[in-house]
């Protein structure tokens, strides 16, 4: 099978306490967890790119995007699959992951499958906030599999290089259900795109969302 290019989009922007920051541990778990699969991860992580917050513009309104944005751009529509890595903030997924999914219109996830991992400091693992992201990931047409990682008490769960403290191959097997739907989604989807076109029946809005409107 050929590797596919996964986009891993970590959600904070939060300087901590505690350090390392809880995001960038799970994150690094879950990168070496698709890396092990052999396939290759694009990690976007919003506390480095820089997206001013005010005055927002998308980037399919831009003529000539920032670089920042058209890079991220690229990356995402070079992508095969994507993988949303949320904290919890108030029952919700995190602004700084909305903030950079919000940038970009359906054209560049749509029919490519992703992955939910949520966690949090507390005992829950972030399952509100995963669940809140389902139907945005699906709006932008990157249909979440089924399986999800939830991290509870993360920042007991791993250590600062994002290698389980304890139950190492527990964590893998639990990580790689997730994994391995992605793999046989995506894969499937990249397949079929090779063979057919998905947006000569389902072509991508590219002025208004009102072009998807009934007469």
């Amino acid at each position: 099978m050929r590797p596919l290019r996964v986009a891993l989009l970590l959600g904070s922007t939060r300087d901590g306490p505690p350090r390392p920051l809880l995001g960038r541990r799970v994150g690094k778990y879950v990168e070496e967890a698709i890396a092990r699969k052999g396939h290759a991860v694009d990690v976007v992580d919003p506390a480095v790119v820089d997206l001013p917050l005010t005055p927002f513009q998308p980037h399919f309104t831009y003529r000539d995007p920032p670089a920042p944005l058209q890079a991220l751009a690229e990356t995402f529509a070079a992508c095969d699959a994507l993988v949303a890595c949320t904290p919890e903030y108030n029952h919700a997924p995190s602004p700084a992951l909305l903030h950079v999914l919000n940038h970009f219109g359906s054209s560049l996830f749509s029919f490519k499958p992703s992955l939910i991992v949520s966690y949090s400091a507390g005992q829950w693992g972030g399952v509100r906030a995963a669940n809140a992201l389902r139907p945005i990931l699906s709006e932008l047409g990157a249909l979440p599999v089924s399986a999800m990682i939830h991290v509870p008490k993360a920042g007991e769960a791993f250590d600062e290089d994002g290698a389980p403290r304890e139950d190492a191959d527990r964590w893998a097997q639990y990580a790689d259900r997730g994994v391995a739907q992605l793999e046989w989604w995506a894969t499937a989807a990249r397949e079929h795109r090779s063979k057919v076109d998905p947006t000569t029946g389902s072509p991508a809005f590219t002025a208004s969302p009102s072009q998807r409107n009934a007469p």
